[in-house]
């Protein structure tokens, strides 16, 4: 499923950032934060539908959940990075799981995602999107 669907207007100089979380809750507290300081802000609960969103409106950055179901956060990042369209894309990943490999780890840095971890407050939220979109 979809929600807040459409990226910024044509010729607008918004930036869109994509949240892919599958915690509604998670998705739609991070969506209200970020539209309070500007941005625009699409969602997505489930990392297909996080893949078909960004194709569509090429968000400006994405700030990734790693543990979600049939498909997690890394294979997420794996197919954005494969997009030519989407393979510059500013990545973070946030997540609650403080005991990631370092292989993972290792692997999310090398295609180039920041590792952030929950939780994240609204200073540390917003302060992670600016320098995502800068």
């Amino acid at each position: 499923m979809i929600a807040a669907a459409e990226g910024p207007p044509a010729g607008s100089t918004t930036k869109t950032i994509l949240i892919v979380d599958d915690d509604r809750s998670v998705a739609d507290t991070f969506a209200r934060m970020l539209k309070l300081e500007g941005f625009e802000v699409a969602t997505a609960i489930n990392a297909e539908a996080g893949l078909e969103l960004a194709d569509k409106i090429r968000p400006s950055a994405i700030i990734l959940d790693m543990r979600m179901p049939i498909t997690n956060g890394l294979q997420f990042l794996r197919h954005v990075r494969a997009k030519p369209h989407l393979v510059d894309v500013p990545v973070a990943i946030v997540t609650g799981d403080y005991f990631l490999s370092d292989p993972i780890q290792n692997e999310l840095k090398s295609l180039g995602a920041e590792i952030k971890f929950k939780p994240l407050w609204l200073e540390d939220l917003i302060a992670l999107a600016k320098t995502l979109v800068a």
